[in-house]
């Protein structure tokens, strides 16, 4: 083959649409997984006539997992070079307010989903290796614990953890494990509310926290360098930058800071 595959999960929307913009405009083939069936379709209008393919797909079904890469690497011609493991949903909130169901939903799409992904990714990036690369979406919520999104940020560091053990686990595979780390990226996803009891949108409270919002181009730029680069993780925004500084350099404070400061993901 000529060409090379990436897989996208999320691929109807924000962060995964232009992720496949950006792999399909250097003449990747494209496979899209995603619930969002119409917004695949959506995406796949953005890329080259016959180079991309669509699969639903839950990331909390293990199993659907399989079928769906099989399915990716028999349209684009039998191997896969880049799984990005890019699916995930926000909560906010404090954590007493986060009901059950949305507290199972959020670790079971956003961690779950990232384990059942690299789990069913190795074989065919083995197979496709050296040069294959599974790229996780981790947060600068991973980074350090964002006040207001308990939740979410549990999740974030188990995916920056889950990069860092597979890192180890597949060298000798010769696949390349990395993650990207935004902050607020500007998605379909920064327009929802955080948690079921709020009515306000995360945008908001971003804008009124003081934090800046990153254009989604900057994410799909930034995950072309991670697979092409050597590093294990990579920051995207000022916020995740400014949050890596202050964690290495003045931890005690940034503990400070962020027990003052308000809750960009949270209810008031």
């Amino acid at each position: 083959m000529a060409h090379k595959t990436i897989f996208i999960t999320g691929g109807a929307s924000g962060i995964g649409r232009a992720v496949a913009v950006k792999f399909g405009s250097q003449g990747w083939f494209v496979g899209l997984a995603d619930v969002n069936e119409a917004g695949m379709r959506e995406t796949a209008a953005l890329l080259p006539a016959g180079k991309s393919s669509t699969c639903k797909l839950d990331v909390r079904d293990r199993a659907a997992w399989d079928d769906a890469l099989a399915a990716c690497a028999m349209a684009s011609g039998g191997k896969i070079d880049v799984v990005f493991n890019n699916a995930g949903i926000p909560l906010g909130g404090e954590l007493t307010q986060n009901n059950t169901a949305e507290i199972e939903r959020c670790l079971d799409i956003n961690l779950k989903g990232v384990l059942f992904g690299a789990q069913a990714a190795h074989p065919w990036l083995k197979a496709s290796a050296p040069g294959s690369c599974l790229l996780n979406t981790a947060s600068a919520a991973g980074i350090y614990g964002t006040p207001g999104a308990s939740v979410y940020s549990a999740t974030k560091f188990g995916v920056r953890a889950l990069t860092e053990c597979i890192d180890a686990e597949w060298a000798p595979d010769e696949i390349k494990v990395a993650d990207l780390m935004p902050g607020f990226i500007d998605t379909p996803l920064i327009d929802m509310n955080p948690n079921q009891q709020s009515n306000e949108h995360i945008r908001g409270s971003v804008l009124e926290a003081g934090l800046e919002i990153t254009p989604v181009v900057e994410v799909a730029e930034a995950a072309w360098k991670a697979v092409h680069g050597t590093a294990l993780h990579t920051r995207v925004g000022k916020t995740a930058h400014r949050i890596a500084f202050a964690a290495r350099w003045m931890p005690g404070r940034l503990r400070k800071m962020t027990r003052a400061s308000g809750q960009p993901l949270g209810v008031k």
